[in-house]
């Protein structure tokens, strides 16, 4: 599947997805891009492309990193961190790049029908396309991010701390809000789905999830094995200190892009209410939201065992 990798570097699920997209059998990575685009992050990026002798990735920003360390030094005194210390930790001293192109560029000429993209953070690049002029036909678009409340979800399928609830904020979205309802009313796309919150807050990477990342790794070769081994090392860290788990909610958007049928959906339209997102029922709507998904189905996707 021919993909593009929209992300920001403030968790580690957006690294741990990168290195699933770099790796995994069933995709055919052809760029990337970064919000907001900090020197910090693109170095980040180049450092795993790199591990996985990907030099022929195009990689681009929201922003210029170097103007963007201007802007933080005007507005902040200093430069502002964007990649986790976690990232750190467990890959080590990654040097910062300054190498990228706008995000915008690489959408523009790679977001075709036949592609599809995948957004794990503010949708500041994507909304920058939506911004020029014309109407050319876009491929398929997975959004982590959105909610379905208690007039889309049926009550046994709700997660109890959303039960009760409409609307919620949520970050990806609240980001860039002008950006979200410009993706959000656009037809250009041929397959619209927003992975939400209140499905994405019950999928954790626990220790049992792990187990069968390592046994993934027995069958695994190539890149494919540099992604397990690098996931592997990365949430072996992580639940030595977090042994509850992990949220996983920008690897289920990449896991259902590949799958859609992990997930259960329904037609809707998105809406914005004092800071806060909802959706309402639309049948034939040109957007679809998740309600549930098939956990068994995700973990093997994830996995590379489909």
């Amino acid at each position: 599947m021919r993909l593009l990798w929209d992300m920001e570097s403030g968790d580690p699920d957006d690294f741990i997805t990168l290195l699933l997209l770099l790796g995994h059998p069933s995709v055919d990575l052809r760029g990337v891009t970064v919000t907001p685009g900090g020197a910090d992050q693109i170095g980040l990026v180049r450092w795993a492309l790199d591990a996985f002798g990907r030099d022929d990735i195009r990689l681009g920003a929201f922003h210029d990193p170097a103007k963007l360390e201007r802007m933080d030094k005007r507005d902040h005194g200093k430069v502002k961190n964007r990649v986790s210390r976690w990232h750190y930790k467990v890959y080590g001293e990654i040097p910062s790049s300054y190498e990228a192109e706008p995000g915008v560029d690489i959408l523009r000429e790679e977001f075709t029908p036949e592609t599809t993209l995948v957004t794990g953070g503010p949708l500041k690049n994507l909304g920058a396309l939506l911004r020029e002029e014309g109407d050319a036909a876009l491929g398929r678009l997975f959004v982590q991010g959105g909610f379905a409340g208690d007039n889309i979800v049926p009550a046994e399928r709700r997660l109890a701390k959303f039960d009760g609830k409409i609307t919620c904020p949520t970050y990806n979205l609240n980001g860039d809000p002008k950006s979200a309802l410009l993706v959000a009313a656009s037809t250009r796309f041929s397959d619209k789905r927003f992975v939400s919150k209140n499905v994405c807050h019950g999928v954790s990477y626990t220790q049992s999830f792990h187990e069968r990342v390592q046994a993934a790794k027995t069958e695994a070769s190539g890149r494919w094995l540099t992604a397990l081994e690098l996931i592997d090392q990365g949430m072996s860290h992580y639940l030595q200190k977090h042994p509850d788990g992990k949220k996983l909610h920008d690897p289920l958007a990449a896991c259902c892009a590949l799958d859609p049928d992990i997930g259960q959906w329904e037609h809707v339209e998105l809406y914005r209410e004092k800071g806060q997102w909802g959706a309402r029922l639309s049948p034939g709507s040109h957007t679809q939201i998740i309600v549930d998904y098939d956990h068994e189905r995700f973990v093997q996707v994830f996995t590379g065992s489909v």
